[in-house]
């Protein structure tokens, strides 16, 4: 029955892999043909009909005569991304491309060709494929300011270099983001919760939470129970990234900070490291989520030579214009 049972695993091994290959290779195809779409549209609008009113009828037409023979999937909007997308990436095309770049769908594609510049475009796609990011999680990523929260953290020269690796981090600063937006666990933003009520929504939403962290996330354990001296203590969340090769302690609070949350987090990370720490990791690093923060306050708390962050959380998602506006004051 071993045999049979393994047979059968085999077997359906080699049918999920026909049918990824099978979408993978219609997903090539479909892209290669919409880019081919756009670059037709744009050679016959630079024919010397550069007006408006030209390029815009030649789109309807083209459409009408698309959708008459193919169905659905070729209206104007359609045809006008196809020509975007051709704008944005005839360069990078014309140069060899990796798989990679045909692991993104069109939907995906569709998402970011609506962003403007090209270091936060290409930011987000490299980590909509590193992160194997649905539509959906890529769209909350651009939506909830994802990138411009890293400014925030980051100064931008530094957020170009670490574009530049791949968006893989080195150093605990390129994880850090301030705030942490948790609109996704659909808490009401003026009721009191306790810290067990955040934590318990934050682990029934632990795939979102890990992709608001970042990059090379894995969890370890809830309340990591610390036994010393036969009296308990319990770490909130730990957590382990592959790339920075470390533990990553993430304690909630549901007040503003205060410096006996730096406290406690130090006698964690001590012991992390004495207790829990193999010969090839790295020295743990501590994130404090708060409900708000004094920046001189948090400075004098956290003059350690542990790696200790302090972030505000938000349950909501901030408007645009609110962060666009501490951002231009930063930058």
């Amino acid at each position: 029955m071993k045999n049979i049972a393994f047979l059968i695993q085999d077997i359906k091994a080699l049918i999920h892999k026909a049918r990824y290959n099978a979408v993978y290779a219609v997903n090539v195809e479909m892209l290669k043909a919409y880019f081919e779409i756009g670059k037709r549209i744009v050679e016959e609008e630079q024919k010397g009909y550069r007006r408006a009113e030209y390029g815009k009828k030649l789109i309807e037409n083209i459409s009408v005569a698309l959708i008459k023979e193919f169905g659905k999937g070729f209206s104007a909007t359609a045809l006008k991304n196809m020509r975007i997308f051709y704008l944005i990436y005839k360069n990078k095309i014309s140069q060899s491309l990796t798989d990679e770049f045909y692991r993104l769908s069109w939907t995906h594609y569709c998402e970011l060709i609506k962003i403007q510049e090209e270091t936060k475009r290409n930011y987000l796609e490299k980590y909509a494929i590193t992160e194997n990011l649905s539509v959906r999680d890529l769209k909350r990523q651009i939506y909830s300011l994802h990138y411009e929260r890293l400014l925030m953290s980051q100064d931008k020269k530094a957020l170009i270099e670490f574009d530049k690796k791949d968006n893989i981090p080195t150093k605990s600063e390129e994880l850090i983001k301030d705030p942490y937006v948790l609109e996704f666990l659909n808490l009401d933003e003026k009721s009191v919760y306790t810290e067990k009520e955040l934590e318990t929504k934050i682990l029934d939403e632990l795939q979102k939470f890990l992709l608001e962290l970042g990059q090379g996330f894995s969890f370890v354990a809830r309340q990591k129970r610390i036994t010393l001296d036969n009296e308990h203590f319990h770490i909130d969340l730990l957590f382990y990234n592959i790339y920075l090769k470390c533990y990553v302690i993430v304690e909630l609070k549901t007040t503003k900070f205060r410096h006996e949350h730096a406290g406690q987090m130090n006698f964690y990370l001590n012991y992390v490291k004495e207790k829990l720490n193999k010969s090839k990791d790295n020295e743990p690093i501590g994130i404090l989520l708060c409900t708000d923060k004094d920046a001189v306050y948090v400075d004098f708390a956290t003059r350690l030579p542990h790696k200790l962050f302090v972030s505000k959380y938000q349950l909501y998602l901030p408007r645009k214009e609110e962060l666009e506006k501490k951002i231009r004051k930063l930058l």
